[in-house]
Order: C-alpha cells, then structure tokens, then sequence
C-alpha cells in the first residue's frame, strides 16, 4: 500500500508533506510509505494517475478521480489490475489479493 496525497478534494491536504505524512500516522496510525503531493486529475496530473486512469478508467463518465482515498490494485507486473471507489477498506481490498499471490 502506498499512499499519495492530492489537495484536489475539498482541499483536505492543505499541509507541507511532512504536515501530511505527522497527521497521517499520528491520527491513522499509517504504516506504509507516504508520497509528496500529486495533483490526479487535470492539466498537472501526475504521470502515474494519468496510466492508472488509462488501464481502469472507472464506471463513470469520465476516468477522473472523484475523492481522495480512490485506490489501484497494481500487480507484480506493474499492470493496473482493479479500481476501488474511496469508500473501499482495506480489508475489502484484501480479498482480492489472493487471486495476485
């Protein structure tokens, strides 16, 4: 798991990377790696969400991003497997894991 901050939603990642990644793992006690902020959609979207759109763009009208906490399962192989809304746990995800193990 990786986790990739955007400001892009309700601006609710105002903060320095480093403001992000001290409330990430004080108040979610957050274990995996945490990234710079990256804008996911639009004119600066970042490279990586501009090939995770193209390999799972999603049910909606557009591929774009609709809140923070969207997520990619991405296997081994570096291909885009799977696209979860933001309302997916990890847990959920888990399950989905064996079938790439």
């Amino acid at each position: 798991m990786l986790g990739i901050p955007c400001n892009q939603f309700g601006a609710q990642e105002p903060g320095s990377d480093a403001e992000i990644l001290e409330f990430a793992t004080s108040k979610f006690e957050v274990e995996f790696p945490m990234f710079s902020k990256i804008d996911v959609n639009g004119d600066n979207e970042a490279p990586l969400y501009s090939f995770l759109k193209s390999a799972q763009p999603g049910e909606g009208d557009s591929a774009d991003i609709v809140w923070n906490f969207e997520k990619f399962l991405v296997d081994a192989g570096g291909n885009a497997v799977k696209r979860y809304s933001p309302q997916t746990t990890p847990e959920e995800i888990a399950t989905d894991l064996d079938h790439f193990r």
